[in-house]
């Protein structure tokens, strides 16, 4: 409400038009958007209960993989969906925490100063504590969030109880008239009134975690209604008293409460802003798993909750990022300049996967899908273009910031396919290395070798290196791999399928382990699945040796015919950002969990 009355110098005026028909779109985008949408639609698209635009691309790709193009464009979507969605993320603690720190100008207009600082420390000693996990904020989640809405409704109320021709409102008719009246100026207010819907998009990517029959119920239960006695509340306010236009929210409360106001405040935007943290580490998680991204130091901070996890390298870029947007906006009020661009593009993309979805896989009747685009696709159309205005006062930042993650995920998307068909040039066929190993029947030592590898076409290169160099055959030795699979979790009794390789006494044994991408990839927790089917494994899985194989990516010369380089198609600075990600990704034996005493690591040269 701050926003939208600060527009170009307050072109959108507090009066009694302007108030109704603002806080009526208000309302009715909360309807459209987040009521209808998500919570009846979207969150029905749930991949093995998983939400999210990453979850609702590879349930699309899942459902329609017999149509290439549909699937390619599932694909495109989603990854500029969860680009955007980092240009967010850095945003939302920024603003989040510093509008509520705000309030206290409110009661002293000399705290103002103290502004930036404090919001500073506040996300400072936030991100630091991301390591120790979410349980401490997570057990104040429920108690804190409930007094916030709940403050939020009793805000409100008096005010409605004081002016209630605010309650005309929700009439859609005062949004329509205020747009036919002045259509320009509805428009720009839209970039204001996207405010009210920025964290939609978490309600379906937090299926995962608590469900959608608890989200509905949170919903219209409580936020949904406390969110719409505090609009009214402040239009009535705002009707009582236009020059009241500079902080609505806090001129709400009276003197005595601003204080209490402000820290319930504050620490509502310190759970917004971790859950924004935690569906960082989510999305980039998910993007790991889907081949989107490098492999990450995924740490698990809880032994009861398997979603808990801590990245470290996305927290101190998210770190980074938002001490620089602080630094150079300085004012929540700046912030929302920049903001809206971003998330107005995810809800779009989710809109448009969601319809194909529907018509294409559920074979929802045409007139239906095309009313939801029209009504829904179209409002949140509109929004997105009003955001357009913001590009040059700052909305360019999360553009800058999304175009960089869409070109790590496409480069590395895109640099991962020609390694892996050098690689596989380098390994040869497993079945040629199992018929030279029955016919030569090389040197064998004891004990148990177990080899990483993507699949069974190949030969690992540890284990062509072992024999390379050492000369010798373990007498136990298991090939494993790791498969990611296009959904969210796979149950434990599932996930083990053993493969005959063709010869029962030859030593070797050949493991798929299937996973979703937000299980674990531990191998030895996979093997101990396998345990009763493999007679390899039918000794102390203590003593087995792990052999990593590592294939060492280099820029080779596109001059030289006999060079890969020649053949493999990518510009030279994308080469150099695929080489530099690749060496600087999560260590193997960390993401198989495989002991370090016990793990050796062996590869090539691979050039590109």
């Amino acid at each position: 409400m701050q926003t939208v009355f600060a527009i170009e110098h307050h072109a959108v005026t507090p009066t009694h038009a302007d108030v109704l028909g603002i806080v009526s779109m208000i309302v009715w985008t909360l309807v459209l958007i987040v009521c209808i949408k998500y919570l009846v639609l979207v969150m029905r698209a749930d991949n093995a209960g998983e939400g999210g635009i990453l979850a609702l691309m590879a349930l699309v790709r899942r459902l329609l993989e017999n149509r290439a193009r549909t699937t390619a464009v599932a694909l495109t979507l989603g990854i500029v969906g969860a680009s955007l969605f980092y240009g967010d993320s850095m945003i939302t603690p920024a603003i989040s925490v510093m509008s509520a720190i705000e309030g206290l100008a409110v009661i002293d207009p000399t705290l103002a100063e103290a502004v930036l600082p404090a919001s500073v420390v506040i996300l400072t000693v936030l991100f630091a504590i991301q390591r120790n996990g979410t349980g401490i904020i997570g057990k104040a989640f429920g108690p804190v969030m409930t007094a916030w809405f709940l403050a939020l409704a009793a805000l409100g109320l008096p005010w409605i109880i004081r002016h209630p021709v605010i309650l005309a409102a929700l009439s859609p008719h005062w949004a329509v008239l205020f747009a036919l009246d002045r259509p320009w100026m509805a428009f720009v207010a839209m970039g204001a009134v996207v405010l009210t819907i920025t964290g939609a998009e978490a309600l379906y990517a937090d299926m995962g975690h608590v469900g959608a029959r608890p989200i509905r119920i949170a919903w219209f239960g409580l936020v949904g209604p406390s969110l719409v006695l505090n609009y009214l509340g402040q239009g009535a306010m705002l009707l009582i008293h236009p020059d009241w236009v500079d902080n609505p929210f806090f001129r709400m409360a009276p003197s005595w409460a601003t204080i209490p106001l402000v820290a319930v405040a504050t620490l509502a935007t310190i759970i917004a802003s971790q859950a924004v943290i935690s569906g960082t580490f989510s999305m980039s998680h998910q993007a790991s798993r889907l081949g989107l991204m490098p492999r990450l130091s995924i740490r698990h901070t809880s032994k009861q909750e398997g979603g808990q996890i801590y990245i470290p390298e996305v927290n101190w870029i998210l770190f980074s990022g938002v001490l620089i947007l602080i630094a150079i906006f300085q004012s929540s009020a700046h912030l929302a300049t920049a903001y809206g661009l971003a998330v107005t593009g995810t809800l779009l993309l989710t809109t448009t996967l969601f319809l194909v979805l529907a018509h294409d896989a559920w074979r929802w009747p045409t007139w239906a899908v095309v009313l939801i685009g029209v009504v829904i696709g179209g409002l949140e159309l509109v929004i997105f273009t009003a955001n357009l205005l913001k590009i040059v006062s700052g909305g360019w930042i999360p553009l800058v910031i999304g175009a960089g993650a869409i070109t790590i995920m496409t480069t590395w998307r895109k640099g991962t396919e020609m390694v892996f068909r050098e690689r596989a040039a380098a390994e040869g066929p497993l079945e040629d290395f199992l018929d030279w190993v029955a016919r030569e029947n090389p040197r064998r030592v004891p004990g148990l070798a177990i080899y990483p590898h993507p699949d069974r076409v190949t030969t690992p290169l540890a284990l062509r290196n072992n024999l390379r160099f050492n000369h010798v055959l373990h007498e136990r030795n298991v090939i494993v791999s790791i498969v990611d699979e296009d959904v969210p979790h796979i149950r434990h009794k599932d996930r083990v399928q053993v493969t005959d390789l063709g010869n029962p006494d030859d030593g070797i044994a050949y493991v798929e382990c299937h996973v979703g991408f937000t299980d674990s990839q531990d191998v030895p927790k996979a093997l101990a699945l396998a345990c009763d089917k493999i007679p390899e494994l039918q000794v102390d899985m203590a003593q087995a040796v792990y052999f990593m194989s590592v294939a060492e990516v280099k820029r080779g010369d596109p001059a030289d015919p006999d060079s890969p380089a020649s053949r493999n198609r990518m510009s030279p600075w994308r080469k150099a950002v695929y080489i530099a990600l690749s060496r600087n990704q999560a260590d193997r034996v960390k993401v198989f969990r495989t002991p370090k005493t016990r793990s050796v690591v062996m590869g090539e040269v691979v050039e590109i």
